[in-house]
């Protein structure tokens, strides 16, 4: 089934871009087609030169499939830096400290692999955050966390999300992904849901 059809927008400096969708499988398309872990159809699309990205999936499983290793030896997978002080870092801001840091990933909850996640972002240091669901099996202290982290983040931010709060506080522009092609808007997540009750 065809999950996008005439979608086509430019990202911009300093745009928090929302995605939502009635068709959460076509959102998630987007972000991995973005992400490139797929490949369009059809269509295309190009970063520009001075950009780097981070891909938060929302299923995370492939990232742990080697269950053994312990967390601190998962995240070395991704960093140049592998000494432990430096990794313990990433690893302590998401709130692994101490003997954690040698759990393995198979016995890690949902929400401590998304931990995990965010600290591999993190590594990256990149200038887009390509987010799909983020807070998905977070406690409420943690998703604040996030909220307040990606409100004050100076890049790009590429989200999906359920959570009305993110999407209000976080998204300068919101595009919908609908049937026939987006419909693109500057403006808060609230501005966009009274847009759309007057068109009707």
């Amino acid at each position: 089934r065809q999950a996008l059809k005439n979608v086509s927008f430019r990202v911009n400096k300093g745009d928090k871009i929302a995605f939502i969708s009635e068709n959460e499988a076509a959102v998630t398309a987007l972000m991995q087609i973005l992400a490139g872990e797929a490949e369009p159809d059809s269509g295309n699309y190009k970063w520009g030169i001075s950009t780097s990205q981070s891909y938060f999936p929302k299923d995370n499983t492939k990232y742990f499939v080697n269950g053994d290793l312990p967390l601190i030896k998962w995240l070395e997978q991704y960093s140049s830096d592998t000494t432990e002080t430096y990794l313990r870092g990433f690893l302590g801001k998401m709130l692994f400290s101490g003997d954690d840091v040698y759990k393995k990933v198979n016995v890690l909850s949902g929400g401590e692999k998304v931990r995990c996640m965010f600290s591999r972002m993190m590594l990256f240091g990149s200038n887009v955050l390509v987010l799909d669901r983020p807070t998905n099996h977070l406690d409420l202290e943690s998703i604040t966390a996030v909220n307040n982290g990606l409100v004050s983040f100076k890049g790009v931010i590429l989200l999906a999300s359920h959570d009305h709060e993110i999407l209000q506080t976080v998204a300068n522009r919101i595009i919908e992904i609908t049937p026939d092609g987006c419909i693109d808007r500057q403006g808060t997540y609230e501005e966009f849901i009274e847009f759309k009750k007057n068109l009707k």
